[in-house]
């Protein structure tokens, strides 16, 4: 059993790495596409900023992924090798495709679909889905509205500047507002792997007293997240980057300003929250700020298509992996 527990817990790490692979593109397109920094230098940047977001953040989102998505009753290990199959494939499609898809809707939707191949719909936690649908709506709203506000107001107070010496003082800028969005990144999103190894081990009955995380998940997830940062997707880098709306230092600035507004707001509620959705609404809000001609209004849609799609994609695939899973266990004993 102790095997099985750490052949789980290392499949987690996995999704975790890759997790930070894709979503590397929402902590560094902006910089990247601006020229503030070059890919190299960025994607460490960003790593460093995700790795250290537990000195910062609490763990709410952890305890919301962990037993707050489907009950605790309904955990077992092949629910959580069916959700992190589900998710873990989705994933890899997303990433070989160049669509930046929610890598946190996805594990939620395959935790939701394998836990309901398991014990059917009870064991859904209607009021925990229920933020985290609420989260998938406003995040992107938020984004897109806050990026929009500040667009304006700081065109406003700019007016008067010279071009050359407004670029330049964005440009030193938009490292202060590229490391808070890495922060947010990172308090929000390795914290969902944090729930579900949490989970798993209270299943095991390794996490004695009330439901915690202990600080050894804590570390090793936040390393895997910035671990995976290093290695980027640069595909969805381009897309995120250029696709959507080409960015200058003072839009890039103020996307992720808004996007880590959004994603502070949302961790210290404990809403798990794409951080793909939250910056691509940021960018589409700064686009939009200048003419909604300057938006590819076609990209966007691509990207609302993959949102729609991604969790019941990804429910769908770890509901077939609970079920090959529970086979393979039935044959095995």
């Amino acid at each position: 059993m102790l095997a099985l527990l750490v052949f789980l817990i290392g499949i987690a790490l996995v999704f975790d790495f890759l997790n930070g692979r894709n979503d590397a593109a929402n902590s560094i397109a902006t910089i990247v596409s601006t020229r503030v920094l070059s890919p190299r230098y960025a994607v460490a940047w960003a790593a460093f900023f995700n790795f250290i977001a537990f000195l910062v953040f609490g763990l709410h989102v952890a305890s919301t992924v962990g037993r707050g998505i489907i009950s605790p009753e309904a955990i077992s290990d092949q629910v959580i090798f069916g959700a992190l199959a589900g998710a873990i494939s989705w994933n890899l499609t997303a990433g070989y495709l160049g669509i930046p898809s929610s890598s946190s809707h996805a594990l939620i939707g395959g935790l939701i679909g394998s836990g309901v191949a398991h014990v059917g719909f009870r064991a859904i936690v209607w009021g925990g889905v229920g933020k985290t649908a609420f989260g998938i709506v406003l995040a992107p709203m938020m984004g897109l509205a806050i990026a929009l506000v500040l667009v304006l107001a700081v065109s406003w107070a700019f007016v008067r500047a010279v071009p050359s010496m407004a670029d330049s003082v964005f440009r030193k800028v938009q490292f202060l507002s590229a490391s808070a969005y890495s922060l947010g990144h990172g308090g929000n999103d390795a914290q969902k792997t944090m729930g579900i190894i949490a989970a798993l081990l209270a299943a095991h009955g390794q996490l004695p007293g009330a439901f915690h995380i202990p600080l050894w998940v804590v570390i090793t997830c936040n390393g895997a997240m910035a671990l995976g940062t290093l290695f980027g997707g640069w595909k969805i880098v381009r897309t995120m980057g250029a696709r959507i709306t080409r960015l200058t230092p003072m839009q890039g600035v103020c996307a992720e300003t808004a996007g880590s507004i959004t994603l502070f707001m949302a961790t210290s509620l404990g809403v798990p929250v794409s951080t793909t959705q939250t910056i691509t609404g940021a960018i589409v809000g700064v686009g939009a700020a200048r003419r909604a001609s300057a938006v590819r209004w076609g990209v966007a849609k691509d990207i609302l298509i993959a949102w729609v799609i991604t969790m019941p994609a990804a429910a769908a695939v770890g509901a077939a992996c609970y079920v090959i899973a529970e086979w393979i266990g039935r044959l095995v004993a």
